[in-house]
């Protein structure tokens, strides 16, 4: 129908809020993470959600787990996490070298004058989560782990190498099962990284996104 007198003029219906806490109403059990974030060690994108029964509010104590710092968990936009998924950091990590691995110095008193000898343990940095992300049920994702772009973690997976961008991961240990796109398929979709684009283009081509024609995608205005 044209536009025109008496004809109402047709609006364009807007992209979701990403700032609030319940997205879906009917579902609360899928919040985005991003509202209920206060550590200035997690950085989450726009539109990444948690899906749990017990809600997003407490994700970063009980889904984030040994995280003394100074390493930081980075989220990108437009990331899905299932139920359990965890993210172990590096404080988790214990001296191996020595007689015991207990950390003595940790519980004070006179044990604390050993110190130092927690200082050096090793680090594996950041922890990394591109964009468009998808890691399922009771996924385990181990320190300093980086996970590309679009790739997929497979359910109960425990991730302990990097993961190529649309990647395919499963198992314990995590390996690549397959990418979800040819090598210049994924060329292609790393140069248009459409997360970036303004939220009113992904939007309009949402029906795109979510269809696997690349090619019609990279064309897009």
């Amino acid at each position: 129908m044209e536009e025109g007198p008496g004809v109402p003029k047709r609006h364009a219906v807007p992209a979701p809020n990403p700032n609030v806490y319940d997205p879906l109403p009917a579902q609360p059990r899928v919040q985005y993470l991003k509202p209920f974030i206060t550590s200035p060690l997690i950085d989450v994108g726009d539109y990444s959600y948690y899906d749990d029964p017990a809600g997003a509010q407490r994700f970063q104590e009980e889904n984030v787990l040994y995280h003394f710092g100074p390493e930081r968990l980075v989220v990108g936009r437009f990331c899905a996490f299932a139920t359990g998924v965890r993210f172990i950091m590096n404080g988790a990590n214990h001296r191996i070298d020595g007689v015991s691995t207990f950390p003595f110095p940790i519980f004070g008193a006179e044990w604390a004058g050993s110190f130092d000898l927690l200082r050096d343990l090793p680090n594996r940095g950041d922890t990394i989560v591109g964009n468009d992300v998808w890691i399922g049920y009771e996924a385990l994702v181990a320190p300093g782990v980086s996970i590309g772009d679009g790739a997929i973690v497979a359910t109960r997976s425990v991730v302990t190498k990097d993961v190529r961008p649309y990647g395919i991961v499963a198992g314990n240990p995590a390996v690549e099962v397959r990418r979800r796109f040819s090598d210049s398929e994924i060329e292609t979709l790393l140069e248009i990284a459409w997360w970036n684009w303004p939220i009113e283009r992904v939007t309009k081509h949402v029906s795109l996104l979510m269809s696997g024609d690349v090619a019609t995608l990279a064309t897009s205005t």
